[in-house]
């Protein structure tokens, strides 16, 4: 597949795409409260833009671990202001970070173009839902939930588990009417996994070209490149996440979403020049 559309907006997985997050929570690990207001998410959202993002990830419930879970209602209020108006005044496709049905009908009726979802459509009714909005989605390995999701992960073979999994997430996709050409898939990174069974999945990340599917990889700012870094904060993991961007690109990913926009995007720029260049 080389072109997503996105409910009227096309992205197209020639080179290298970039996702840019925008949290609308109180609690998200790197920046949480900073955008819940719609006016200063709307600024963040044309400053992604204006840096190369591709498309813009827009979120209403924090998975990092131990967060609290939050009402389909208190998740529509937070989103659907800020997607109704960054879908009616910017040019590139808006996805919904969610897991819920409910959130995922009203989200694409506000115009969103696309759907993540952490649970990759096991939650009641939202196999059935994203079957009929005809928009993309992305289906995203996690061991676990949120709240419990890194209490001693484990696996025999991370690598073939995470796989398996998302090889029978787009069975159950292809069995309820969702065509191929609507799916993408995200290994998870940092969702129930050790800092081990991360840098394996990062390694091998190419063996998850034999499920013929685009690719989605978020690492920005996670605890995996503050471990390796040396205990790193938050806000000093940037060259860490580039590093792992590249890498992710050179092993088959199609889309990086992250924090870190313009750094990213010309990160993945140069990679793609270097990587398109023949003798």
């Amino acid at each position: 597949m080389t072109l997503l559309d996105c409910a009227g907006k096309p992205v197209d997985l020639h080179r290298p795409r970039v996702m840019g997050i925008l949290n609308i929570t109180p609690d998200s690990f790197s920046d949480g409260g900073v955008f819940i207001s719609r006016d200063a998410a709307l600024e963040r959202a044309r400053a992604m833009v204006a840096e190369g993002a591709d498309i813009l990830d827009v979120g209403g419930e924090s998975t990092r671990p131990g967060a609290r879970a939050v009402s389909a209602q208190e998740e529509l209020d937070r989103v659907i202001p800020v997607i109704q108006t960054i879908a009616a005044e910017l040019g590139v496709p808006v996805s919904v970070d969610t897991n819920k049905a409910t959130v995922m009908r009203e989200a694409v009726a506000a115009g969103a173009g696309m759907i993540n979802d952490v649970m990759a459509l096991q939650d009641a009714g939202a196999l059935a839902a994203a079957a009929a909005l005809d928009v993309p989605v992305c289906l995203m390995h996690m061991q676990g939930l949120p709240r419990t999701m890194q209490q001693n992960p484990r696996y025999q073979d991370v690598v073939a588990e995470v796989m398996a999994f998302l090889q029978a997430r787009v069975e159950a996709c292809l069995a309820s009417g969702i065509p191929r050409s609507r799916l993408l898939l995200d290994p998870g990174f940092g969702f129930g996994k050790t800092l081990r069974h991360n840098l394996l999945l990062l390694r091998h990340l190419e063996r998850f070209n034999e499920l013929r599917l685009p690719l989605l990889v978020g690492i920005s700012r996670k605890s995996m490149i503050g471990a390796v870094l040396g205990d790193a904060p938050v806000d000093q993991r940037l060259s860490g996440g580039l590093a792992c961007a590249v890498m992710a690109v050179e092993r088959g990913a199609a889309i990086i979403r992250t924090h870190d926009v313009k750094a990213t995007a010309d990160a993945l720029c140069m990679a793609h020049a270097v990587m398109k260049c023949e003798v």
